[in-house]
């Protein structure tokens, strides 16, 4: 029998040396596996629709909350349906917007329009009968007049603009409204 003296012990044996490439691929994955995948876009809990997302107003007059419910004091109160608004988060249903002055505040849902529309902003602004000709304007468009959104392929949107006859409808450069997320595109 043999006792713990008789035994030969071996010396600990290390991993030989890794190459400096090596080292250098191990971390890069462990880099990529500690980012996190990009962003899934944030869904509203009552519609399952994305957050942010522009909406307009589907009444000529709509209470501005505190808090989502009527319990919540009023803040303001809109008076002119088809505004848009940019509805930020859902709680019920109740929906926190935001205006174009940057004015938050909540909503009864059933008050919201699907309808999309803009808002010209900055200065007045000719309305085109296409994009590449300037020189054809249809309308000189005044800052706070609503337009309803048709398309917004990319930097030119095209729009309808109610008038004493009817919808005229023609093109704003993108920059030129607001009720578009950056880089949005609406066909």
């Amino acid at each position: 029998m043999s006792t713990s003296s008789d035994r030969l012990e071996m010396p600990l044996r290390y991993a030989p040396a890794c190459s400096s490439s090596f080292r250098l691929a191990v971390l890069a994955i462990l880099a990529l596996l500690a980012v996190p995948a990009a962003a899934a876009p944030k869904l509203g809990a009552s519609t399952g629709l994305p957050l942010p997302r522009f909406a307009s107003l589907g009444s000529n007059e709509i209470n501005v909350r505190s808090g989502p419910g009527l319990r919540h004091p009023i803040l303001w109160q809109f008076r002119q349906a088809g505004l848009p608004v940019l509805v930020r988060d859902e709680v019920a249903e109740w929906r926190l917007i935001e205006d174009s002055t940057g004015d938050e505040g909540w909503i009864h849902a059933p008050l919201l329009a699907n309808r999309r529309t803009v808002l010209v902003q900055g200065e007045v602004r000719d309305l085109l009968r296409t994009p590449s000709d300037p020189t054809r304007v249809l309308l000189r468009l005044e800052p706070g007049v609503i337009g309803e959104l048709e398309s917004c392929p990319d930097d030119w949107c095209r729009i309808g603009v109610r008038t004493g006859g009817g919808v005229q409808e023609g093109w704003l450069r993108r920059g030129a409204v607001w009720g578009l997320l950056e880089g949005e595109v609406v066909d």
